[in-house]
């Protein structure tokens, strides 16, 4: 199973995408997809009361100890 080992943020400070312990730089949507197959584990995802740019999940972890893709 994969883990996610680092992201990167947009210039609002929002994660747009992942990179695994495989090496995949990935999109936020792929990761929630890959999360809720159970190809990511170590993060949850939960159902968002607001749809934001039609996402219904959002993935539970601040990622804010996690090191930049680039």
């Amino acid at each position: 199973m994969e883990k996610i080992i680092a992201v990167e943020r947009n210039h609002m400070g929002d994660i747009v995408s992942f990179k695994t312990s495989n090496g995949r730089v990935i999109s936020y949507r792929k990761a929630l997809m890959d999360i809720e197959t159970g190809v990511i584990g170590g993060v949850e995802v939960i159902e968002n009361d607001i749809q934001e740019e039609n996402i219904s999940y959002s993935i539970i972890d601040s990622f804010d100890n996690y090191p930049p893709i680039f």
